[in-house]
């Protein structure tokens, strides 16, 4: 039976006592212990799916249950059908090779994938998770029916009052809207063409013509942040590049200490790493390689992974995706149960 909008927002409102959400950070800064921290102290965490399989998704739902009885979310990608010209991506591998030699790694092959989409179905309509959020796109009406009979909610991420008639359309209960202050990868739908709004707007534009709940995400650091997107409309707030340095975090401690790292000075969006536009810390590789970077997602992210790893071991963050929001100069160096802390001081 279909919820009613009130009841929508009731049921987002129970899963956490304060209106912070700790994003879905894949690649590794997602963790059941930044998860379960976070709801315990009255957030609700996320796992990110992203780029793991769907046993290693599994397991680590099964640790975050070990660590918290409070709800908590799991974030999934929404596998595309884009092709990718191989001449293109040829002449791409040929003009980073030389930065992935020069960290001992090699160029990884040009594969596409699905994020192992159908496994992952079938875990999380068994493992039931308080929300599921999807990334990259808006699942069929049927994926969502079926996880929300097991009890879970369901979140789509949009960045347009396009994408966000089209998840509505789709029966998803929940709207994260990303703002294009957004670290890490836009979520839209499309990785052709984007219209990029700031989240205040974006919030009141689809406002104004939905009445589902929304969760703000893009480039929130602070508690006044918080109490901005909440008076805008949205029921909650998603944060990411503010939870980074908290020690339950997985960043890699390169990543953590590029975010106070005076030689950083700004962040830009980018599809060098990945072939899809994603915010990121400006360093040597974003600056060399942003314009001749193909629009060929994951094909650039499988030929890239190596080469970052990699830079990674050898304390090199200018081959790194190092991911953040805008406002990462904001970001505090806290465990996670004492920032949300601060931030409902701050909201309060």
């Amino acid at each position: 039976m279909k919820k009613n909008q009130e009841e929508l927002y009731r049921m987002l409102k129970e899963l956490m006592r304060y209106p912070i959400i700790q994003a879905p950070m894949a690649g590794g800064a997602s963790t059941p212990k930044l998860a379960a921290s976070v709801s315990n102290a009255g957030g609700l965490g996320f796992l990110a799916a992203g780029y793991k399989n769907a046993e290693e998704m599994k397991e680590e739902i099964e640790q975050t249950r070990q660590l918290t009885e409070r709800p908590f979310g799991v974030n999934v990608f929404v596998p595309g059908n884009e092709a990718a010209d191989e001449n293109i991506l040829s002449g791409y591998r040929e003009k980073i090779e030389k930065e992935a030699e020069s960290v001992g790694a090699e160029i990884g092959k040009a594969d596409s994938d699905d994020d192992d989409w159908g496994n992952k179905l079938h875990v999380l309509k068994e493992a039931g998770v308080a929300v599921v959020s999807f990334t990259f796109g808006c699942p069929t009406e049927h994926v969502i029916r079926e996880l929300q009979d097991v009890g879970s909610l369901i979140a789509v991420t949009v960045t347009n009052l396009q994408e966000a008639k089209k998840a509505a359309g789709a029966g998803a209960d929940v709207l994260c809207v990303q703002g294009f202050e957004a670290g890490g990868h836009r979520a839209s739908f499309d990785n052709r063409t984007e219209d990029d709004y700031g989240l205040l707007v974006l919030i009141r534009m689809i406002k104004a013509e939905l009445d589902l709940p929304i969760i703000a995400a893009g480039g929130l650091m602070h508690g006044k942040d918080i109490a901005a997107v909440l008076e805008a409309g949205a029921t909650a707030a998603q944060l990411g590049t503010a939870f980074l340095r908290c020690p339950e975090s997985g960043a890699s401690p390169v990543h953590k200490a590029a975010l106070g790292n005076p030689r950083f000075t700004k962040t830009a969006v980018t599809r060098a790493f990945s072939g899809r536009r994603a915010r990121g810390l400006v360093n040597h590789f974003l600056t060399e390689y942003d314009s001749v970077a193909p629009v060929a997602y994951p094909y650039v992210h499988h030929m890239t992974k190596q080469m970052r790893k990699a830079a990674g071991q050898k304390n090199n963050p200018e081959l790194m995706a190092l991911w953040a929001g805008q406002g990462y100069k904001l970001s505090r160096e806290l465990p996670a149960s004492e920032l949300v802390e601060l931030l409902v001081d701050e909201l309060n």
